[in-house]
């Protein structure tokens, strides 16, 4: 078995901070969500894995992942050169999946205990295709599935108006080659692109076996600055465990679940998990909020931040409240005097700001 991870896209909705970053490699405590990706994979127990990649940030996810030893994976890239879709893209990775079954992720896409189950599954029950499916607020916005009375697929629509249900797929899929032709079938959508709803909608119609499995745990799918604060919220929530790596010194105070990376300095300051804070950082006379991640070689000072990202080699001064937001790399911010107590910012990477 192989698996492809959508990892293209131009992250528009994440602009300015993916003028510079891949969407797929922003940080969730402190780890691009890219990883927690390639981690629950290889857990599954698959290690033949592509990476769809797109002109404009392929090579920052090549650099990032490298040939995938870290991970004792075989890594292969396979450039999508327009966002066509999801079954455009596995179309364009029919030459390396081949006629093998497959798992397709969605590279900015976090599922609460993994994928194994979802695989184990698909294994045992050997359908044709196997979806995941989340109960969701507004189905408007996802691929939503029709369930008959006895829990079976009875129709699938991407982003309908007036949705029939509140099941929404979620960025997980397993598939046997039999997607291949069914993609073959399908028409751009209004959106103009190949829909994997439709590929599957199509697969129900040849009379190939569409089987769900409804996740009972948290998802995320972070496309936007918000989604990306309710990750590093859930992620530090569920998953941090206590490691400080650094001699407290006696003005400091850490309470609660906080990891802190080595050759980081704290003095005169509170740290108050869940909190995840990277290697050679220097805090000072400053508190450090619950849902906060910062990454390595950051600087800061008299200030106080509560539920954000701070982006590795960046300098905080003397703000007073700084509060959802995600700040990105190589980035300065200062406070005046007369700025409002409380800020929210949005700040790609290389940026200076003083307030």
């Amino acid at each position: 078995m192989k698996a492809i991870i959508l990892s293209g896209g131009k992250g528009t909705r994440l602009k300015p901070m993916t003028h510079t970053i891949a969407k797929q490699l922003l940080p969730v405590a402190n780890k691009p969500i890219l990883f927690y990706v390639l981690d629950q994979i290889i857990e599954s127990g698959i290690d033949d894995i592509g990476i769809i990649i797109s002109p404009e940030t392929g090579d920052d996810i090549k650099k990032n992942v490298g040939d995938g030893s870290r991970w004792n994976a075989r890594i292969t890239y396979i450039l999508q050169s327009q966002p066509e879709g999801l079954a455009h893209a596995v179309m364009t990775a029919r030459p390396f999946l081949q006629d093998h079954s497959f798992l397709m992720f969605l590279g900015d896409n976090l599922i609460q205990d993994g994928v194994k189950r979802f695989i184990s599954e698909f294994e045992s029950k050997s359908p044709d295709a196997l979806v995941l499916l989340k109960e969701v607020e507004d189905p408007r916005l996802f691929g939503v599935a029709e369930l008959d009375g006895k829990g079976n697929i009875v129709k699938l629509i991407e982003k309908p108006k007036e949705p029939r249900s509140n099941l929404a797929l979620v960025g997980a899929y397993m598939f046997k080659p039999a997607i291949h032709k069914a993609i073959d079938h399908i028409k751009p959508s209004w959106r103009g692109e190949l829909e994997i709803t439709d590929a599957i909608q199509e697969l129900l119609q040849m009379g190939h076996k569409v089987e769900s499995h409804i996740l009972s745990g948290w998802w995320l799918d972070t496309g936007k600055k918000d989604d990306i604060l309710e990750a590093n919220r859930v992620v530090l929530d569920d998953l941090l465990k206590r490691n400080v790596k650094v001699e407290i010194n006696g003005g400091t105070r850490i309470e609660g679940r906080v990891e802190v990376g080595e050759g980081t300095v704290i003095e005169n300051s509170t740290i108050r998990g869940p909190a995840s804070i990277a290697e050679n950082c220097k805090i000072v006379d400053s508190f450090i909020g619950p849902y906060t991640s910062i990454a390595a070689g950051t600087l800061i000072e008299k200030s106080s931040i509560h539920h954000s990202i701070i982006l590795g080699s960046c300098r905080i001064s003397d703000m007073e409240h700084l509060t959802d937001s995600i700040i990105g790399r190589n980035t300065s911010v200062m406070r005046r005097k007369a700025v409002s107590r409380s800020v929210k910012l949005f700040v790609g990477d290389d940026a200076f700001l003083e307030l």
